[in-house]
């Protein structure tokens, strides 16, 4: 009855089920992950956002890579600006996440001798990328800076490359080693994404706080890809009722005519045996007649 299992296509497709229903459950825990990483991350914004502010350098030292934990913490920094060596980020969106422009990025000399690298914000890059851009000007004197610490970006975490060859202060990545070979002095490690003081007339753009409030789609796909794992056993089941009802169909489609041939036949025959006796009555009564018509 099911013996059509055996045969080679339906060995085929048997075999691509059995490989797809664990990689569709695979797939489905990888987007689980992803969802879970995506909350615990929001809780972790949320949690050092509202922290008190502490001092740059409680958090951070020169050549220091800055913990996970501690990434969106608010922190504060006193200093002036060494404007001198102030940089742009290339290729960086404004808080409407479409525009392309720069990120102003400037060193804030510390009272102990090392400095902190601040992104003041984000600013447009006009016509001419190869030029460096108009830059409002940062304070001058002592300053007190706030703003959330954020880790080195480098080229495996962020997926930027850094590419060489820009013009003159211009550079891909906000990273302190790189910065701190610039100015031949320590630099602390991380970054201040500045969140305060404002700027008069909103210049530089100051970067928005990261969302913490969307968890994205990751736990619907996960449920997506379960659902197709379920389905797939479900419908081998489907269509191997299907095949085994179209055979057995088929197996019944021969014996019809044969059934009708059969009586057609029984019937033909019983038709002329019995015309046929008659005729052959009357055939010999013929001749017998005949016989003694001609004998008398």
């Amino acid at each position: 009855m099911y013996r059509f299992l055996l045969s080679r296509q339906w060995v085929i497709l048997t075999l691509v089920g059995l490989v797809l229903i664990p990689v569709m459950i695979k797939l489905g825990f990888w987007q689980l992950h992803r969802h879970e990483h995506r909350v615990a991350q929001n809780a972790l914004i949320a949690d050092n956002l509202a922290a008190r502010p502490v001092p740059v350098t409680e958090l951070t030292a020169p050549g220091r890579t800055l913990p996970r934990h501690d990434m969106w913490r608010t922190v504060t920094a006193t200093g002036t600006y060494d404007t001198a060596h102030e940089v742009v980020v290339r290729q960086r969106t404004a808080a409407d996440e479409q525009s392309i422009g720069y990120y102003v990025l400037t060193p804030l000399a510390l009272a102990d001798g090392r400095d902190v690298l601040v992104n003041r914000g984000w600013i447009s890059a006009g016509n001419d990328l190869t030029a460096f851009p108009d830059i409002p000007a940062a304070p001058r004197g002592k300053v007190t800076v706030t703003g959330r610490i954020m880790a080195d970006e480098t080229t495996a975490a962020s997926g930027i490359k850094d590419t060489k060859g820009l013009p003159p202060r211009q550079v891909m990545l906000i990273n302190s080693e790189n910065m701190a070979k610039r100015l031949a002095r320590p630099v602390l490690g991380g970054y201040i994404e500045q969140t305060g003081p404002g700027r008069a007339g909103g210049r530089p753009e100051l970067v928005p706080e990261p969302d913490h409030d969307s968890i994205g789609p990751h736990m619907a796909y996960a449920i997506q890809w379960w659902l197709f794992a379920a389905a797939v056993p479900v419908g081998w089941i489907i269509l191997v009722r299907r095949e085994r009802r179209d055979r057995a169909q088929a197996a019944e489609v021969p014996g019809e005519p044969a059934d009708g041939a059969t009586d057609g036949a029984t019937d033909g025959t019983a038709d002329d045996a019995t015309h046929g006796t008659a005729d052959g009555t009357e055939d010999a009564d013929g001749p017998v007649a005949r016989t003694a018509a001609a004998t008398d």
